[in-house]
């Protein structure tokens, strides 16, 4: 019977761990659906599977996903990353802002890993707490209050960090007793209701 044996091939495990990632799946997660590396070459080839980056397979017959570019790069990061700073700030729709690479915050014990970072990633090093993280679709992402912060001592600018903390303070998705680094960041410029 199917599955009984350590490393047979479970199609349906495979592709509900691709059904909650936008259609993707790392090595390791094939693997432990069964899935050896041969025989993942074997599904490429054969059309079933589409190689999206080292590492990381795409199911050819899932629908194209939303945000399938950050799930990628999530996927790259272990899933240990969270989408963060200009793309977090995007999902969350907060700003006019169409961030040109994808911002992923890492734990700070990674600063010491050396590994090659996709093309188009910034990555930042910061221990996020579970209370600071929520999930935009497939992905994880910093809390509006901590993307705003984070943004606030990053330097962006102040039209679209004020932009961005009314809309937010408006749509109640945070409080103005949490974004002093909002407030001290805009102090110079008029401040928060300029």
């Amino acid at each position: 019977m199917v599955g009984d044996t350590p490393g047979t091939p479970e199609w349906d495990q495979l592709y509900q761990i691709a059904a909650a990632q936008e259609g993707l799946f790392t090595t390791q997660q094939a693997a432990e659906a069964g899935y050896s590396p041969q025989l993942l070459v074997h599904h490429i080839r054969g059309g079933r599977m589409l190689r999206v980056r080292r590492g990381i397979y795409r199911l050819v017959h899932f629908p194209a996903g939303e945000h399938e570019e950050l799930v990628a790069v999530w996927l790259w990061s272990e899933r240990a990353g969270v989408l963060s700073h200009e793309t977090a700030l995007a999902l969350h729709g907060l700003s006019d802002a169409l961030p040109a690479q994808v911002h992923l915050t890492l734990p700070t014990a990674w600063k010491k890993r050396r590994f090659r970072v996709p093309a188009g990633v910034v990555l930042h090093h910061a221990d996020v707490e579970p209370a600071e993280r929520i999930w935009a679709g497939a992905v994880p992402s910093t809390s509006v209050t901590r993307t705003l912060n984070d943004l606030a001592t990053r330097g962006l600018s102040p039209e679209l960090l004020r932009q961005a903390a009314q809309q937010a303070l408006r749509r109640g998705l945070s409080t103005r007793g949490d974004l002093a680094d909002v407030e001290q960041a805009l102090e110079p410029f008029g401040g928060l209701a300029a």
